[in-house]
C-alpha cells in the first residue's frame, strides 16, 4: 500500500485503506427527545451529546482498491482511527451509512466514485 502519512483515515478495524479524495468531517448535536421550539418561538435544544460524522469519497478506484475499501467498511460497527477536526487523531466506533458507487468504467477498469458516511455510534 502507498504511504499513509497524510491519510486522515489511519486504520479501519486495524486495516489500512487508500486515502480518500474527499474527507468531510462534521460534528452533530444529539438532542433530547423532548427538545424543540415552543409556541413563544424559543428553541429548547437540550443537547445530550455530540457525535462525529465523516463523508468519504474515493475517485477512479480500481477493482482491488474498491474491494479493500468496501470490505473494510462492511462491519455493523467498526473501530476507526481517524483525524477529528476538533479533537485530533482519535479512535472511535462507527457505523456506516448507505454506500454507493458511480458506474464502473469497463474501458478504463475503474469505479468512477465510491462514497458513504461513517457516523460515530455513541455521542460524547
Amino acid at each position: 500500500m502507498t504511504d499513509q502519512t497524510y491519510n486522515p483515515i489511519k486504520s479501519v478495524g486495524g486495516v489500512q485503506i487508500p486515502c480518500p479524495a474527499v474527507y468531510e468531517w462534521s460534528l452533530n448535536d444529539i438532542s433530547a427527545s423532548d427538545a424543540g421550539r415552543t409556541e413563544d418561538t424559543v428553541m429548547w435544544k437540550k443537547r445530550v451529546g455530540q457525535c462525529a460524522k465523516v463523508h468519504l469519497e474515493w475517485h477512479y478506484v480500481d477493482d482491488s482498491a474498491a474491494q479493500t475499501i468496501l470490505s473494510a467498511f462492511n462491519g455493523e460497527y467498526i473501530s476507526i482511527q481517524y483525524v477529528d477536526a476538533m479533537r485530533g487523531t482519535r479512535t472511535s466506533v462507527f457505523y456506516v451509512g448507505d454506500r454507493s458507487s458511480v458506474m464502473y468504467n469497463h474501458k478504463l477498469g475503474l469505479w468512477e466514485n465510491i462514497s458513504f458516511d461513517i457516523i460515530e455510534r455513541s455521542g460524547k
